[in-house]
């Protein structure tokens, strides 16, 4: 027989009561986390979302009550009224922080009961993944879930409130507004009173954001849903959390500072502390460095060791002598068998014909002076690990690189090789570098991208960063807009060598945000648009209304959005998004709790003008 709560009121959170309540009488409401029978004596573990509670339910002192008791099951909502007192000494649990009290029960009410869940809040051991978001409502009672979201929550309330006291407004965009593809695929809305027309979803706010700035709010951020129809990994859903900002007249130095301002804030609050000003490196130097340009800065970084070679030497291994040679250190690997060596070249993914010398040790006995000078310039010890990541012995001629560009794209793909297999080392011997510890946050700027990137399958250039960042002043000329040092004759040609005001904000490898110096001129809008394959009337029919409010006096304004769901997960320590997002879709988009996405009935469909076609 179920209980009515009534007019009982909650006086104390279950993971509240210390020893200084001792004597007190209060109410707790909760779940039963765990229920053992000593006979006479019924101990009930009380859970909410702040801690347990020892129940004491003793047949001596209230017959009626114990019996009551005895039909508790787990996860049953119950409503105790009591009298805390000490453990006894040898009872005390020093593993809980109300370890040292417990509640004696005095009245119980039973509020609901609970089917036996397929898994238990309190089980050590996880069940399968898709059984924990089938039944989520479950999974999120686990305390390390709990914990979670009230990290997320913390971090985003500091965010918010840091933001705030700089002076910017949160202010909210449209969830329903015209598609602007710009490489992910949206989700479209179909709209019911304009029969075959649609809404998207929007990718992020940018546009939006861009135009609150022509509106004269001059500093605005959002803590926003997104939504993008992509391939999902660990660390990515279809719809996700940014934090979005925009500012007008910054430097890029005014948005790291606010970006480091409220990232400090946030990882206080989850009781972390980071230091200020972050490093900064251009792109080039990322990928000459580190092969990518999300470095994890907790490896060492890589180094070209071409002139520690002998022309002959490089002769006789069919390495191109114009080329790096680049060499990958991982610490304290140890010597490493014939096997382990062999598993090296799985890890490898060559580009543009890089190749692998994974047996150092070979190398080091036909050529002992070149290794000698190797290890010197690596910095390497005897048990560190390395290997070497060289070109094609072939390869065409090099491409002239403007002055203040350092990788050729001939060069670009034995770094990016290289890279790839930094990191896959780096993570196949973690356990013996502790490289990789909690707690150890390396962030970077990377600054100074390239403004396009060409796309061989489609045959042109694509934007780098998205087509509304804008070039540095000073490459403007090869954009065929203004004066420049030399005469460009065909901007097209030049695109490689234009540089983006882009950034991207970077922590243990993983991207946490990006952003860049916008463009607030309409005929530079305009020719980026055309530099990307686009005609006029391509550009108008996608993009007018901006194109047009770009007219009405916009001034320069820059911003960045970042990640809320990656920081909470890297603060967690998880491995996946779904770890700190209430009710997350699994890699194939599916919310397996509420069965979605599902058809829909015939009537819907004709309802919008919409017939489905299968396949």
């Amino acid at each position: 027989m179920l209980d009515f709560l009534g007019d009982l009121k909650r006086t104390h959170m279950c993971g509240t009561l210390r020893a200084s309540h001792a004597g007190e009488k209060v109410t707790l409401m909760g779940w039963v986390n765990r229920r053992r029978d000593h006979g006479n004596l019924l101990f009930v573990d009380l859970r909410d979302r702040t801690g347990v509670t020892q129940v004491v339910v003793n047949a001596e002192r209230n017959a009626a009550v114990h019996k009551k008791a005895e039909a508790l099951r787990n996860e049953y909502v119950i409503a105790v009224i009591g009298v805390v007192k000490h453990r006894d000494a040898g009872t005390v649990n020093k593993n809980m922080a109300t370890g040292e009290v417990e509640l004696v029960a005095e009245e119980l009410r039973i509020l609901n009961e609970s089917k036996l869940p397929p898994f238990l809040p309190s089980d050590t051991a996880l069940t399968n993944e898709e059984t924990r978001l089938k039944y989520r409502y479950i999974d999120l009672r686990r305390d390390v879930m709990q914990f979670n979201i009230e990290m997320r929550h913390k971090v985003a309330k500091a965010i918010r409130d840091y933001l705030s006291a700089q002076g910017f407004f949160e202010i909210e965009t449209p969830f329903m507004t015209r598609s602007t593809p710009e490489g992910a695929r949206d989700y479209l809305v179909p709209s019911r009173v304009q029969p075959g027309t649609f809404y998207a979803l929007p990718q992020s706010p940018q546009l939006f954001k861009q135009i609150l700035m022509i509106s004269g709010f001059d500093k605005y951020f959002q803590i926003v849903r997104c939504f993008r129809d992509e391939d999902l990994r660990a660390d990515r859903q279809p719809e996700f959390t940014q934090v979005d900002l925009e500012m007008s007249y910054p430097q890029p130095e005014q948005v790291w500072e606010v970006v480091e301002g409220f990232l400090q804030a946030a990882f206080a609050a989850a009781g972390h502390e980071i230091k200020t000003p972050f490093p900064r490196m251009d792109y080039d130097e990322a990928i000459r460095l580190y092969g990518i340009d999300k470095p994890d800065l907790r490896l060492p970084e890589m180094t070209d060791v071409r002139e520690c070679f002998a022309a002959e030497n490089l002769q006789e291994l069919a390495v191109n002598p114009n080329l790096p040679v680049i060499a990958i250190r991982t610490p304290k690997v140890g010597e490493l068998s014939r096997k382990e060596r062999d598993d090296i070249k799985p890890m490898f993914h060559s580009k543009g014909g890089a190749r692998v010398f994974e047996d150092f040790k070979r190398i080091a006995n036909k050529f002992p002076d070149a290794a000698a000078k190797v290890k010197a310039k690596t910095q390497a010890a005897d048990d560190d690990l390395i290997v070497l990541v060289v070109g094609p012995a072939e390869s065409g001629p090099q491409t002239p690189l403007p002055a203040h560009r350092k990788v050729s794209p001939q060069e670009l793909a034995i770094y990016a090789s290289a890279g790839l297999l930094r990191l896959a080392l780096g993570q196949k011997y973690a356990d013996r570098h502790n490289c990789f510890q909690r707690g150890d946050y390396r962030f970077l700027w990377v600054t100074n991208f390239p403004m396009f990137e060409w796309d061989e399958s489609a045959k042109q250039w694509m934007a780098a960063h998205h087509p509304f960042t804008s070039p540095h002043e000073e490459d403007m000329y090869l954009l065929g807009v203004g004066a420049g040092p030399v005469s460009v004759k065909d901007p097209q040609s030049s695109l490689s060598a234009v540089r983006a005001l882009a950034y991207d904000v970077v922590l243990n490898g993983t991207e946490l945000g990006s952003g860049s110096i916008r463009i607030h001129r309409q005929d530079v809008q305009s020719t980026i648009f055309r530099a990307l394959g686009m005609t006029d009337e391509e550009a108008r029919s996608r993009f007018g209304f901006f194109l047009e409010a770009l007219e009405y006096g916009t001034p320069p304004h820059g911003g960045i959005a970042l990640g809320l769901d990656r920081i909470v997960m890297i603060l967690a320590g998880a491995e996946s998004l779904r770890e700190v997002i209430p009710f997350p879709k699994t890699a194939r988009a599916v919310d397996l709790m509420v069965d979605a996405p599902t058809p829909v009935s015939d009537a819907q469909l004709r309802e919008l003008g919409i017939a489905v076609k299968k396949s």
